[in-house]
C-alpha cells in the first residue's frame, strides 16, 4: 500500500512518526560531516527540501533528541556504526529567517530581535543553571525585542558560548533561508541598512566564534560577499553548479521512478517526465524539483505546482522592467531556445536593475533557468571568462513565466483582448481606440526602473506588448521582435501559420519634438523606415506576397499612442 503524502510538511520527527512518504536523504549528513566545512552555505531554489534537510540535520546532532535513533534506524545513515554514536551528541542552535518579509527595516529588525529573543527563551534553563558568571546573566536578561544592536549582534555568538559551557562541546549552528530577509529588503528599499546589521551578526556567530562547531547556511541565493559576507572569509559556497551535496536536494530520476511505481503512476512517467524534470545541479542533470512530484503523487494530476507557490514577484518585476534585450530573450526562451550569457553566481541584489548579468544568475539561482553548456574561455585581454548557455528548465516553469506575462494584462484584459481583435481585423479606427485605452490603464504596471525617463517607457511598454501577444496568439502566429530583416531590424513581426491569414509588420517609434511636429510624422517615419530597410524581405523569402502583408506604425507620446497603416 502507498504511504500518505503529506504536503507542506517539513518536520522530519512527524513524516518518519506517521510514515508518511519520504526519500531517504540522509547521505547527507554523512557527505557534510565528513568534508569537514566549517561554514557551509547551500543554496537550492524554493520548495527543494532545505527546511527539511535542516530538521533531518538538527534531530540527527541535537542533544535535544538524543535517543531518538527510531527516527534513523531504517535509513541509510544508521548503517554505519561510527554515525550512530554521533546521533544526539551536539548543541544545536537552529533558526530561520523564512518568515522575515517585512516592508520596513524597523519592522524587519524588530521580528529578527523577536526571533533571537523567543531563541533564548528556549534555552532559559542555562539562566538556571548555575554556570554562567554574573556579567553573561547580565547580557542573556537584555535579550528581548527592543534590544540595541550591540545585543542583538552578539546574541548568537554569545548562546554559543552558554551551550558551550553547558554541554562542554562546540555547538552546531543552523540557519535556513537566509536571503529571505534581504530579498524583502531590495524590494522595499532598505537593503544597505538591514545588510548592515547582518553582516554584524554573521561575523559575530560564524567568523569570531571559537564556540563553533561547524554551520549550515541555506538559501535561494549566493548573496554577494561584499554585501553580508565581507567579514566571513571561510565560508564553503556551495551552489547549483557545485559537485558536493548534488543529490541530497530534489529528487533524482530513479526516486521519482520509483515513487511513480509505489503510486501506481508509471504509465506517466513521460509526461512527469516533461514537466518537472530538467533541474541541474553539478554534474547531475535528472533532478526534479519534490514540491510538484509530491502534489502529483497526492493528486495524479499534472499542473504547475512549483511555479504557483509564490508570487514570483521579483522575477516579475525584474523582467517587466528590463531593457529590450532582456523581453527579447525571455521570447526566445518561450520559444524553446537558449541564450549565451555570463554569469556570477554571487548576487549583487542593488546591480539587478542596473546589470542583465544579475538578473539571468538570479534566474539561475531560483531554478527557472538551466545551464545547457558551459565553458572558460580566454578573453582579448588574457582572462578567463565563464560562458553559460542557458535554457527554461521545464515545461512547467515556462507555464509560470507565461502567467506572469499574461498577468500585466490582468487590469485591462478586455481592452488588450478588443485591441488584439481589431489588429487581426486590420480594423485601424479600433486598433487606436484600444490601444489608448490600453496604455492608460497598464502604463503604470510596467516597472521603468530607478534610470527611467518618460522618454522610455513607451520601448518598455511595446516589448511587454510584444510579450503578451504572443502568449494570445502563439499558436496562430510565430511572433519576434528587433530581428534583421532586410537592411535593418523590425520591431515586431507576426508571421502566419496558417495561409489564410496575413502577415504584420509592427513599427515603434517614440515621438522626437525636435523633428517631428506631431504624433502623425512620427507614425509615417515608422511606416517609411519600414519601407526603406525593407523589412518585409524576411515575409517574402518564406513565401509570403507583399499583398498579404499588412504594416503599422505605433507613435507615442508619454501614454498618448497613435497608429497607422501603409496604403
Amino acid at each position: 500500500m502507498a504511504r500518505t503524502v503529506s504536503i507542506g510538511n517539513q518536520d522530519f520527527a512527524a513524516i518518519m512518526e506517521h510514515q508518511y512518504f519520504y526519500i531517504d536523504k540522509t547521505d547527507f549528513l554523512k557527505e557534510w560531516w565528513e568534508n569537514g566545512d566549517v561554514v557551509t552555505l547551500i543554496t537550492r531554489p524554493r520548495r527543494f527540501g532545505k527546511t527539511l534537510n535542516m530538521s533531518m540535520t538538527e534531530y540527527f546532532f541535537s542533544v535535544k533528541h538524543a535517543g531518538r535513533t527510531d527516527l534513523f534506524e531504517s535509513l541509510s545513515i544508521w548503517k554505519e556504526e561510527k554515525y550512530r554514536q554521533i546521533q544526539g551528541t551536539f548543541p544545536v542552535i537552529s533558526l530561520s529567517f523564512a518568515n522575515i518579509k517585512e516592508s520596513s527595516y524597523s519592522a524587519a529588525r524588530k521580528k529578527l530581535c523577536q526571533m533571537l529573543t523567543d531563541l533564548y527563551t528556549d534555552h532559559s534553563f542555562l539562566l538556571d543553571s548555575g554556570i554562567l558568571p554574573k556579567r553573561d546573566q547580565e547580557f542573556f536578561q537584555n535579550i528581548s525585542p527592543d534590544m540595541d544592536d550591540m545585543y542583538a549582534t552578539l546574541a548568537i555568538h554569545h548562546l554559543s558560548k552558554y551551550l558551550n559551557l553547558y554541554y562542554k562541546k562546540k555547538v552546531i549552528i543552523l540557519l535556513d533561508e537566509y536571503d529571505t530577509p534581504m530579498q524583502e529588503a531590495y524590494m522595499n528599499g532598505y537593503w544597505e541598512k538591514l545588510t548592515g546589521f547582518i553582516r554584524s551578526l554573521f561575523n559575530a556567530a560564524f567568523k569570531t566564534n571559537p564556540f563553533l562547531e561547524r554551520a549550515i547556511m541555506t538559501g535561494i541565493t549566493r548573496v554577494s560577499r561584499e554585501s553580508v559576507f565581507s567579514d566571513l572569509n571561510h565560508p564553503e559556497v556551495v551552489t547549483t553548479t557545485s559537485e558536493k551535496y548534488e543529490d541530497a536536494f530534489g529528487f533524482t530520476q530513479q526516486e521519482v521512478s520509483g515513487a511513480l511505481k509505489e503510486y501506481g503512476l508509471s504509465e506517466q512517467e513521460a509526461e512527469v517526465t516533461y514537466w518537472y524534470d530538467g533541474f541541474t545541479f553539478g554534474r547531475r542533470t535528472d533532478i526534479y524539483n519534490p514540491w510538484s512530484i509530491l502534489n502529483f503523487l497526492d493528486k495524479g494530476k499534472l499542473a504547475a505546482y512549483w511555479a504557483n507557490t509564490s508570487s514570483n514577484s521579483l522575477i516579475g518585476r525584474l523582467i517587466r522592467s528590463g531593457s529590450r534585450n532582456v523581453k527579447m530573450i525571455m521570447e526566445d526562451l518561450l520559444n524553446g531556445k537558449s541564450f549565451h550569457t555570463s554569469i556570477d553566481e554571487q548576487i549583487v541584489y542593488d546591480r539587478l536593475d542596473l546589470e542583465e548579468t544579475a538578473l539571468w544568475s538570479l534566474l539561475l539561482a531560483g531554478g527557472y533557468l538551466k545551464v545547457k553548456h558551459f565553458e572558460n574561455r580566454m578573453t582579448e585581454f588574457g582572462d578567463w571568462n565563464q560562458e553559460y548557455e542557458l535554457e527554461l528548465t521545464n515545461f512547467e516553469v515556462k507555464v509560470m513565466f507565461r502567467t506572469i506575462i499574461q498577468s500585466w494584462f490582468a487590469a485591462s484584459r478586455t481592452n488588450y483582448n478588443d485591441f488584439v481583435k481589431a489588429l487581426l481585423q486590420g480594423n485601424l479606427e479600433a486598433m487606436n481606440a484600444y490601444m489608448n485605452q490600453l496604455s492608460e490603464t497598464i502604463f503604470s504596471s510596467f516597472d521603468t526602473g530607478r534610470k527611467s525617463s518618460e522618454r522610455t517607457e513607451p520601448e518598455r511598454f511595446y516589448h511587454g506588448l510584444v510579450l503578451g501577444l504572443m502568449m494570445v496568439l502563439k499558436e496562430r502566429y510565430v511572433i519576434t521582435s528587433n530581428r534583421e530583416s532586410g537592411f535593418g531590424r523590425y520591431d515586431v513581426q507576426l508571421e502566419p501559420r496558417r495561409s489564410e491569414d496575413d502577415a504584420i509588420l509592427l513599427e515603434f517609434k517614440v515621438r522626437n519634438p525636435l523633428k517631428e511636429r506631431s504624433l502623425e510624422e512620427t507614425v509615417q517615419h515608422a511606416l517609411a523606415q519600414i519601407t526603406e530597410r525593407d523589412y518585409a524581405a524576411a515575409l517574402r523569402q518564406k513565401g509570403i506576397p507583399e499583398t498579404r502583408i499588412r504594416k503599422y506604425g505605433f507613435a507615442f507620446e508619454g501614454k498618448r499612442v497613435l497608429i497607422g497603416g501603409a496604403d
